[in-house]
């Protein structure tokens, strides 16, 4: 009936596309049209099973396929996997595919179905073509018995006019049971029941539509057959970061990988010697009135800031200008009222400064014989970088490190983000094509530890890690302010002399107090910084605050970039 129903309707569509106006490709959509309305259906569909004691089914497949006008073969659909629980699919397998003879026929695996493509010589009508596989998967052990299932039907293209299973176990038969429609249909089938003492089933449908199934199924006697079901996980978020042996064994050697870095970090920094805190320079006065306390080593403030920290930072670059004031290269001079100082270039020989020092003195005054701290920024960034790279240079030079400390900084960090990257790709892949994402994980976060702990690579040599120690021990003298042996009219000189060694070691606040009861004596000594009108020596501290900060925020507003 549905056949005679499309044929009738054939020509009113062909007739209806014909009158209508359209594009080039008309004659196309007309063809396709008629091809849909074609009469191919499947006559019968009648498939022999036999069951093997190991539970693997032998079908024979005799299709009776109507080809209407004209055709060369077909396609048969096999429901090869279904839904088991909320972690597992079960899945079956045709195998051992055979087709008569002039046909032939491929088998393709396509996600949830196999696939069987049918070809032969042009024909029409009524042709006969006999397919005989196995299907490995059917049986599923039970409490109290086993189950085979199995859709034997279905996946047509095309309507099947009839549809019928016998399925032979040898075995008796407990139970039978069938589904017709959907893949998911709970509706029973027209027939299905057994015959020859239960050992045999017969299932049958009438009139199925394109794309419906015949799923049979038989309760079975315990251990009735060896075979049993297969499953695969299901592809999910959740699987596919699943922690399996694969996995396990990635996170495992990510834990030893981590631990030996950290060790070997240690085995890097443990090179430094450890600062012993009992080590404290004295302050004392020379009979001449001279403070008698020097630096650790000689080293200059923006050399012992790099050494700390193991970064040339600006603030190290604001010490070392403060140094070159004292030193008498350059003059501080405070503007009235302007919140701004202005730096003077002074007319003194250069050929005792680092070379450092000398590009930094040179950059300063670019624009001219006096600058003011406002004009700095944005014009000092090139300068900048060159004075850090020379500062990084220096204390290589010096001795107190193998290797630039930036550099190996940027090697650890650059390599660590070259690894996050690839396994953030990686990651990305192994979730989507398997169940081993997290070894792509584990890959990622060994990637991330590697650019974090890049900062701590840097190790200085034994002589960097004695000149440390001393620089420490002068650092806690400077912290405590300890200046009280010292006569006032020597302590202004004394605070001026170390206040960029206090900049650098962040105690500007506790050194500032040497000088909160000095007076107004030794002015003469200020040499390096003048004060505007009715300026005097009781504001040198407050002054000395306010101008660190607005030199360091001066210079940080010309910084190129953070941090190397």
């Amino acid at each position: 009936m549905l056949g005679r129903i499309r044929l009738l309707a054939a020509p009113l569509v062909l007739l209806f596309l014909a009158a209508s106006p359209g594009p080039a490709h008309a004659a196309d959509t007309v063809a396709a049209a008629a091809a849909d309305t074609a009469d191919d259906r499947v006559v019968r569909d009648e498939v022999l099973l036999t069951l093997g004691t190991d539970g693997v089914l032998h079908a024979k497949e005799i299709i009776t396929y109507d080809f209407g006008a004209g055709g060369d073969g077909f396609e048969r659909v096999y429901s090869t996997r279904i839904h088991h629980d909320g972690k597992r699919d079960r899945v079956f397998e045709v195998e051992n595919l055979q087709v008569t003879q002039p046909y032939t026929a491929s088998l393709a695996q396509e996600d949830e179905r196999t696939l069987v493509k049918v070809s032969g010589p042009q024909a029409s009508g009524r042709q006969t073509v006999t397919l005989e596989y196995d299907v490995a998967g059917a049986i599923l052990p039970l409490p109290q018995g086993q189950e085979l299932r199995w859709t034997a039907v279905g996946g047509w293209r095309v309507p099947v006019q009839e549809a019928a299973v016998v399925l032979d176990t040898g075995v008796m038969i407990r139970n039978v049971n069938c589904f017709a429609g959907t893949l998911s249909s709970v509706i029973g089938c027209s027939e299905f029941s057994t015959k020859m003492k239960r050992r045999r089933a017969v299932y049958g449908q009438q009139n199925m539509l394109p794309d419906e199934y015949l799923t049979v199924v038989s309760g079975l006697p315990p251990e009735a057959t060896s075979g049993g079901p297969s499953y695969v996980e299901r592809k999910t978020l959740a699987t596919s970061f699943a922690i399996n042996a694969v996995t396990g064994g990635a996170l495992a050697a990510l834990l030893v990988l981590l631990v030996g870095g950290l060790a070997l970090l240690y085995f890097l920094r443990g090179r430094d010697k450890r600062a012993d805190s009992s080590v404290r320079v004295p302050l004392t006065a020379t009979g001449d009135g001279q403070a008698g306390f020097e630096p650790p080593d000689g080293v200059r403030p923006g050399q012992i800031g790099t050494l700390i920290d193991e970064q040339a930072d600006v603030i190290d670059v604001t010490a070392s200008i403060i140094d070159l004031a004292v030193r008498g290269y350059l003059l501080v001079e405070e503007e009235e009222g302007k919140s701004d100082w202005a730096l003077r270039r002074l007319n003194r020989p250069v050929n005792d400064l680092h070379p450092y020092e000398q590009i930094l003195y040179d950059g300063l005054f670019l624009m001219g014989e006096r600058v003011r701290l406002s004009q700095l920024g944005g014009t000092f960034a090139h300068k900048l970088a060159q004075v850090r790279s020379a500062l990084y240079e220096d204390v290589v030079a010096q001795g107190w490190f193998a290797r630039r400390p930036d550099a190996v900084r940027s090697r650890w960090t650059v390599a660590g983000h070259v690894v996050t990257a690839l396994a953030a790709v990686g990651t990305v892949v192994l979730a989507v094509l398997t169940n081993y994402a997290l070894v792509g994980f584990a890959v990622l976060a060994f990637g991330l530890a590697m650019a974090f702990f890049g900062r701590h690579m840097p190790a200085k040599t034994g002589k960097g890690s004695t000149v440390l120690a001393h620089t420490l021990g002068f650092r806690d003298h400077l912290r405590r302010g300890e200046a009280a042996e010292v006569p006032d009219r020597q302590r202004i000189a004394l605070f001026s002399r170390y206040l960029p060694y206090a900049v650098v070691f962040d105690v500007v606040g506790p050194w500032a107090r040497t000088v909160e009861d000095a007076g107004v004596q030794g002015g003469d000594n200020l040499y390096w910084y003048e004060g505007p009108a009715e300026w005097d020596l009781s504001k040198f501290a407050d002054s000395m605050r306010a101008f660190t900060f607005a030199l360091s925020g001066a210079l940080a507003q010309s910084r190129p970039y953070v941090g190397k």
